[in-house]
């Protein structure tokens, strides 16, 4: 069986060839990113947006850049988290995910990745407590 990636898929790997490729000032990056939530759905975006402050409230410090195309928090160069709108791949959801410099390890099984419809006050607190931890604030 020979297994094909998805036309969303071939188009995350061209922009992530594409984002290498990049030299950006801190200023530039966070545009390009803004830029990036801005052609998105408008209930996507709206997520992307809060997501963006969220995180931006709880770790001023996060480099923005763009991650196959997705808006992505990081810490010296590697993704901490990021958010996908659920439009990039077809799907019913956003997803909002961590990767491995995430410092969120809790036993042998943990959760890297959290669908999202609506960002609710008890989900922003949720989110705020994994972003604190997963920079290493708590």
């Amino acid at each position: 069986m020979t297994e094909k990636f998805t036309a969303e898929e071939r188009a995350a790997m061209r922009e992530a060839a594409k984002e290498r490729k990049l030299t950006l000032t801190r200023s530039e990056s966070l545009a390009a990113t803004l830029a990036r939530i801005e052609t998105m759905t408008p209930q996507d975006r709206a997520l992307a947006l809060e997501l963006h402050n969220l995180a931006m409230k709880v770790y001023p410090d996060f480099e923005v850049k763009t991650w196959y195309g997705m808006p992505a928090y990081c810490i010296d160069g590697k993704v901490v988290l990021f958010f996908q709108d659920g439009d990039k791949f077809k799907t019913r959801y956003c997803t909002v995910g961590f990767q491995e410099s995430a410092k969120l390890d809790e036993g042998t099984f943990w959760p890297n990745a959290y669908a999202l419809t609506k960002l609710t006050p008890a989900v922003g607190k949720e989110i705020s407590e994994l972003i604190k931890r997963a920079v290493g604030l708590k």
